[in-house]
């Protein structure tokens, strides 16, 4: 694949032509009108908030490699760990290259643990029980999804084959145990096989199974079919989506941006459903005063990664509006070189601003097909 410098992605982007990047052989969404000049996306200010960011996620990794989330913190826990390992990546720093090469592989060593769990391919923090880490832990499936699409992002920059080796298998493993846990209505949730799935879970997993396959993992494709009908049938006719099937439930911001992101990870790159979803999103604008309501605190960080990665696989004006409003408002965050959240901690809040800080640097694989 011929490799793109960040202005020339950002052209690319403004002129309608990131969808091309992401997904040959897809269309994307119809391309707006080009902004006039250029997008200047990571201005110095943002690559010195960026170099901050990471530097602050380096010290704070553990012994083992995790990372930890909440207040106070914790023992390091599968999902935060991938995802810091994910804004690592988006930097540009692999096993063996960059300044944090070394930061990246311990993250992995981390994650080749969980895969050894209680739990055959349930990613899971090592040392735990199957009690503890399956059906009795919420949190863990949707942790589970995150760490799979660290692996699925980190399989293939491996210098080492042994090592390679053990992050193909552990990928593996991990894949089946997330085909194995689909809901019979299509989706995912916090437990396997759960009577009923939300859109929040789903969208985690089919992140993680577009990465799979992106490293050439098999995916059967009834799998996918089968979830993309599921966040159909989510979908509100204002083009936002409930958070389960036939609740009746309003839109929402938060989760709406990640179900487009879930269905871009299905293939569905155009169509009436995705243009009112964009629509809805586009709403959202950062920069605009949102009430509690319409963006939960709880949620904001996650509404941001997943609004960034819509809104820069759809392209064209959506991105080039979009990103400069979603970077001001995330630099006017950071605090002493990182960003917080008061529930889940500085560690995961970091994560997700340096991902979409850093999606113009175009370094995920997840990205660039």
């Amino acid at each position: 694949m011929t490799q793109h410098t960040r202005r020339s992605v950002l052209r690319l982007a403004a002129i309608g032509g990131a969808g091309s990047l992401l997904q040959a052989g897809h269309a994307g969404p119809p391309p707006a009108p080009a902004p006039e000049g250029p997008v200047d996306f990571v201005t110095p200010a943002t690559q010195t908030a960026i170099d901050s960011g990471l530097a602050f996620l380096a010290r704070s990794q553990r012994e083992n490699g995790g990372f930890a989330t909440e207040r106070p913190p914790g023992p390091a826990a599968v999902g935060v760990t991938a995802l810091a390992g994910l804004a690592l990546l988006a930097g540009g720093h692999h096993p063996g290259r960059g300044r944090y090469a070394r930061t990246v592989s311990r993250t992995a060593d981390y994650l080749l643990a969980a895969s050894d769990g209680p739990v055959s391919g349930f990613l899971t923090p090592p040392g735990g029980s199957r009690a503890g880490t399956e059906e009795w832990n919420q949190r863990a499936m949707y942790s589970h999804g995150f760490g799979c699409l660290f692996l699925g992002e980190l399989s293939g920059t491996l210098p080492d084959p042994e090592r390679q080796r053990r992050v193909r298998a552990a990928l593996e493993r991990a894949v089946g145990y997330t085909v194995r846990a689909q809901c019979a209505d299509g989706g995912w949730r916090y437990t396997p096989h759960p009577p009923y799935s939300d859109v929040s879970a789903t969208v985690a997993h089919l992140l993680a199974l577009r990465a799979a396959r992106n490293a050439g993992v098999l995916v059967r494709k009834d799998v996918v079919d089968s979830a993309a009908r599921f966040l159909l049938a989510c979908q509100r006719p204002d083009g936002g989506f409930s958070y389960t099937r036939g609740a009746g439930e309003t839109s929402m911001f938060a989760r709406s941006a990640a179900a487009l992101v879930g269905l871009f990870s299905t293939g569905a790159y155009s169509g009436p459903e995705v243009e009112r979803g964009l629509r809805y999103v586009q709403q959202f604008r950062p920069g605009r005063s949102l009430t509690p309501r319409e963006l939960p605190p709880a949620y904001y960080y996650y509404a941001h990664y997943y609004a960034a990665l819509a809104m820069w696989t759809a392209g064209g004006t959506y991105w080039a509006t979009w990103a400069p409003a979603a970077r001001d408002e995330l630099l006017s965050r950071a605090r002493d070189g990182a960003w917080d959240d008061t529930i889940f901690g500085p560690v995961y809040a970091t994560a997700m601003s340096l991902i979409v800080l850093q999606l113009s640097d175009h370094y995920l694989p997840i990205l660039q097909a």
